[in-house]
């Protein structure tokens, strides 16, 4: 008889400090090494825009890994990006407790099947209202909304392209922008 595991965030706390992302979805943990430079690269020019356009417009608070999204005890997850609305600022706790209302992946060749797979539907499971996916390879952003189904993929923005989101009033980002020229 086989016995499966199921991973809680009590077990992730207990696990060794040793740079590696570790996430749980449905009980099942995954790990990966810590992210290359140039993700952190794109991570720091995505995130600059979102500051400067929160510092005049303090519409909620902005978050990046690594943080727990803790969106149940078999549920915890490590959004590159993250948003939360003041009207859900009580889920920004110790950790995130609570769906974010926009999470954001860059993708990597270790995590983009689990990026598009269960962790796209723990996200639309458990209510986050937009999701996001940054494909370094194809240096795209594809924007997708939260529907009664699950995720839609609302738009697949180009480099020369810009996003909104309903969540950010005033807001635009010019996709170019976060992909380091070099």
């Amino acid at each position: 008889m086989i016995v499966s595991t199921k991973y809680t965030h009590a077990d992730l706390l207990a696990m060794p400090d040793d740079g590696k992302r570790r996430e749980i979805i449905e009980g099942e943990l995954y790990v990966t090494p810590s992210p290359l430079d140039h993700h952190q690269k794109i991570l720091l020019n995505l995130t600059f825009p979102f500051c400067k356009f929160l510092e005049t417009h303090p519409l909620g608070e902005l978050r990046f890994a690594p943080l727990d999204v803790i969106q149940s005890e078999q549920d915890v997850l490590e959004p590159d990006l993250l948003f939360v609305l003041n009207e859900h600022r009580d889920f920004l706790k110790d950790w995130v407790r609570g769906a974010p209302d926009l999470v954001v992946e860059i993708l990597s060749p270790t995590t983009e099947s689990r990026d598009r797979g269960p962790k796209m539907k723990a996200y639309a499971r458990f209510g986050v209202r937009e999701y996001w996916i940054v494909d370094p390879a194809a240096q795209v952003l594809e924007v997708y909304r939260l529907t009664p189904e699950g995720f839609h993929l609302a738009q697949t923005c180009a480099k020369s392209d810009a996003v909104r989101t309903p969540l950010l009033p005033g807001f635009l980002l010019t996709v170019g922008s976060i992909f380091p020229s070099c």
